[in-house]
């Protein structure tokens, strides 16, 4: 019997090791039984992404909960996580549930829940759900028929794809995007956003828009070491103006500009609070995780706009959002939500709102990152994850938590934050963050400084006092 524990941001594990039909029976039987536990007559959005075996997974799921006396609205072909979460909202259901291992390699696959308020189920409620989780679930998915569920309306298939173009059709200027005479480009990563943007945008450039729950081998993280093709295409047509990608299950973003460059979340944020604060006239609280850049305290500060620093994992974000008036909750990792739309990351919300931003302005993304640097300074950010052996990741925790680290190589530490993870600031205003993963077996390592070269620099430092 495996112990299934949620992470940072739900379940994952490996298909077929501990990712099986009989241990997501499990997880269905004990979110079955606490929204029984909660209200009479429940009712659950269920879906999934590209991976491998996720109709599979989903169908058990939805027989599992159906079984239970649960009324299931069950996704038709693939989704994303954000068409889950609105799904849940605009239905009315109690609970969202998708089959996705979001950014993972491709051996992964996973359980995310949602709430009713469209984002991510809170972690006391989730932490309930996995303390019912029984040894072996009582229901034995493959005894049931998904038809005569379906007959018997436990089960109800649902366009979540014609729901989410439509939401997005009301809330943006698209025929100004569209015309605006700039060219776009998007990458899917063989993600759950391709079909959507075909739908929304058909006249731009695609790549990695097939169904392919390989990934071609490669994790569908939207990151710069992992876009060189997309890279490439950009720099070599000369005439694309920004690109936007996806991760696998389409709620976090990666940007190029277009000179092919990876514009990263630090700079979407400050990006984005410049655009809803000076020309949507929006406001509200700012709300971002321990490993963004500090300069969006400088950019609230400006505008005179609230800002909370919470631990790594958007149910924090989302938490507060549900309770407060956010104007913007962001991470690094490239989760981002607004205000307007629901407390969720959602890749292609955000990238249609920088769009929008580049057809109202008429300037480059280089350009509007300038207007930023104005206001805040120029900086630059890089990240390393380190896949070292599990006992010296725990002797470099250690050592953060005893403050043995007053210096890395040439950097000496002149204050240390510990909301999540350990972050070095240095005399110059540079920082290095050292934090072990929730979702993964790495140690995490960031660093921030005036330039590329000085942020990788001190990441080199890092690493060589790992191993000193």
């Amino acid at each position: 019997m495996d112990k299934i524990k949620f992470g940072t941001d739900g379940w994952r594990a490996i298909i077929a090791k501990e990712f099986t039909v009989a241990n997501v029976e499990r997880v269905a039987y004990s979110t079955a039984e606490w929204a029984l536990s909660k209200k009479k007559n429940p009712s659950i959005v269920v879906g999934h992404d590209c991976r491998f075996g996720g109709q599979l997974f989903a169908e058990a799921v939805a027989k599992v909960l159906a079984s239970r006396g649960v009324k299931v609205y069950l996704a038709e072909g693939f989704v994303s996580t954000p068409m889950i979460s609105l799904g849940t909202v605009n239905l009315k259901a109690d609970l969202g549930i998708i089959i996705t291992a979001s950014h993972n390699p491709p051996e992964y696959n996973g359980y995310k829940l949602k709430g009713p308020y469209g984002g991510p189920l809170v972690p006391l409620m989730v932490e309930e759900i996995e303390k019912m989780i029984p040894d072996v679930s009582p229901v034995d998915s493959s005894s049931l028929s998904l038809e005569d569920l379906i007959k018997e309306k436990k089960i109800e298939y649902i366009d979540l794809e014609t729901m989410y173009c439509e939401h997005v059709q009301k809330h943006f200027h698209l025929d100004l995007i569209r015309d605006s005479k700039l060219s776009f480009a998007y990458d899917a990563m063989y993600g759950a956003g391709q079909n959507v943007m075909r739908r929304l945008f058909p006249d731009i450039t695609f790549l990695h828009c097939d169904y392919n729950p390989s990934f071609m081998g490669q994790a569908p993280e939207p990151i710069d070491k992992n876009l060189t093709e997309f890279k490439e295409l950009i720099k070599l047509s000369e005439n694309i103006d920004c690109g936007l990608v996806t991760d696998g299950d389409a709620d976090r973003i990666g940007l190029y500009d277009g000179k092919g460059y990876f514009v990263d979340s630090h700079h979407i944020i400050l990006l984005l609070i410049k655009y809803l604060y000076e020309i949507k006239g929006m406001r509200g609280k700012v709300v971002v995780a321990f490993s963004v850049t500090p300069k969006v305290e400088k950019l609230c500060k400006h505008y005179g706009l609230e800002i909370e620093v919470v631990k790594v994992g958007f149910k924090y974000i989302c938490e507060i959002m549900i309770h407060e008036d956010v104007l913007l909750g962001g991470e690094e990792s490239g989760g981002i939500a607004i205000k307007g739309h629901i407390p969720e990351r959602d890749g292609i919300w955000i990238g249609l709102i920088l769009w929008e931003y580049m057809a109202k302005s008429g300037k480059s993304i280089d350009d509007l990152i300038q207007e930023v640097y104005d206001i805040v300074g120029a900086f630059s950010f890089e990240r390393a994850d380190l896949h070292i052996s599990e006992e010296l990741k725990q002797q470099v925790i250690s050592n953060c938590k005893s403050g043995k680290y007053n210096s890395l190589g040439n950097y000496k530490v002149v204050r240390v934050e510990d909301i999540d993870g350990w972050k070095y600031f240095f005399e110059n205003g540079d920082w290095l963050m050292i934090r072990a993963s929730g979702t993964e077996p790495v140690l995490r390592s960031y660093a921030e400084s005036s330039t590329k070269e000085r942020a990788l620099a001190i990441l080199k430092a890092f690493e060589n006092t790992l191993h000193s």
